[in-house]
């Protein structure tokens, strides 16, 4: 049956949406029920029964099975591995929280982002930044921009980086597409950067006289323990880098050839856990509770996107997204308020569903649109704390230490509206005119 023919019901995508709006609604209004792991899974499960069902009866079991063997497992390997890798890397210190410190932790932590995920990289950092800044008394500031630049838009040199650049990657793009978004990752981290300095300089000035004196004197030189798990780091990049059909021909001629690229990332991570002392990980807080919330919860994403993907593929035409401008601002708003990897898959396949065929295409896409879709939904998944994972995760460790952050809506309004939004504009009208 040809994706073209496939109809699809528009009560078939219901599931998914309410997949999403269960992410974005339960940690603001039921969030005593949310936050056990065994709700998460009973919500997917619930949710994705009657799309196994309705798959099933149609006839389009094998849509399933790609999604979840060829594009959940690859994905939740590679997490699971950053996630278990920079988890035995524990960053401790106590340094003059400075304004060009802290402005160099931002950048420090936007040159790993792509490297080691934007998850592996705010929670090597997070705890560092706040030790060292634990005798300031205005903070808040520094740990949103932390959000916005180790969280968000530092991931986007790699398709380590960020989730949805990872699902662009298994679509077909080549591991080294992703340094041709330089530019935008360039400019747009500078801005934010540049901004902050000024805006930490700002605060810095304002800090009481004891205060900084007890920062001056409280100094405690930044130390890494767990070096290891940088070589089984480097390991998964050259996994995900090389163990492809692009440079090995026999994967292309059977795909299950492509989790040899997986084995191999998964071997990293036991290593990784072989060969880290426990305690590096109990300094780290580490449990295994983050990794299974995404485990879960992508398990019910990635089965109830199915019908969604084969709607938009098949009636592409007839939405009226064409132009990357409009890819970008699409994908970066659903990005704001849902999480960004369905949404970078959703228009993705919205995008083959054009059938444009001529010009540079890269994952079976004019590259142009690509581009939009993976920039608008890394940035914009900086925009709220549901966005992109590791966004609430940062929040949580700056309350564990007794720093109040805004909440849901003052985020949206104090923060992202005034620094963030501007800035993304800017970044489209320069790039995608």
């Amino acid at each position: 049956m040809e994706d073209g023919n496939i109809h699809v019901p528009l009560i078939a995508m219901l599931p998914f949406i309410l997949m999403l709006l269960s992410i974005a609604v339960f940690p603001l209004f039921w969030n005593h029920f949310w936050e056990k792991n065994k709700n998460k899974l009973l919500i997917a499960v619930i949710l994705s029964f009657p799309i196994v069902i309705y798959l099933f009866a149609a006839g389009l079991s094998d849509k399933l099975f790609e999604s979840i063997f060829f594009d959940y497992v690859p994905f939740i390997i590679l997490l699971g591995a950053l996630f278990t890798i920079t988890g035995g890397i524990f960053l401790d210190g106590d340094i003059e929280a400075k304004p060009s410190v802290n402005t160099l932790f931002l950048a420090t932590g936007a040159l790993l982002a792509s490297f080691m995920g934007t998850t592996g990289a705010a929670m090597l950092l997070i705890r560092a930044l706040i030790h060292t800044n634990k005798e300031r008394r205005f903070k808040v500031h520094t740990i949103l921009f932390f959000i916005s630049i180790v969280a968000n838009c530092g991931g986007m040199l790699t398709p380590l980086g960020d989730p949805p650049l990872f699902m662009m990657y298994l679509r077909g793009a080549p591991f080294t597409w992703f340094l041709n978004l330089a530019p935008e990752w360039f400019i747009t981290n500078l801005l934010l950067l540049t901004i902050y300095f000024g805006v930490d300089s700002y605060y810095h000035k304002k800090e009481p006289k004891e205060a900084v004196e007890a920062d001056k004197r409280y100094i405690k030189p930044i130390k890494i323990s767990g070096k290891l798990n940088f070589i089984w780091l480097i390991g998964v990049v050259l996994s995900v880098a090389f163990l492809n059909e692009q440079y090995f021909s026999f994967i292309a001629r059977n795909h299950y050839f492509k989790f040899i690229r997986e084995a191999v990332i998964l071997a990293m991570a036991i290593f990784s856990l072989l060969f880290t002392s426990k305690l590096v990980r109990v300094s780290n807080n580490f449990t295994w509770e983050p990794i299974k919330e995404v485990g879960y919860l992508f398990m019910g994403i990635f089965t109830t996107m199915v019908p969604c993907l084969l709607y938009l593929e098949s009636n592409a035409k007839s939405l009226g997204v064409t132009l990357p401008h409009e890819f970008y601002y699409y994908s970066g708003f659903l990005s704001s308020f849902l999480d960004n990897t369905p949404t970078a898959v959703t228009f993705h396949s919205l995008a083959l569903g054009l059938g444009i065929n001529s010009g540079e295409l890269v994952a079976g896409i004019p590259e142009s649109i690509l581009k939009a879709i993976s920039v608008g939904a890394v940035f914009f998944g900086s925009m709220t704390y549901i966005g992109n994972g590791p966004n609430f995760m940062v929040k949580a460790v700056a309350e564990e230490n007794n720093i109040k952050m805004p909440d849901f809506f003052s985020y949206i309004f104090k923060f992202s509206l005034i620094i963030l939004l501007p800035l993304f504009i800017i970044i489209q009208l320069i790039f995608m005119p």
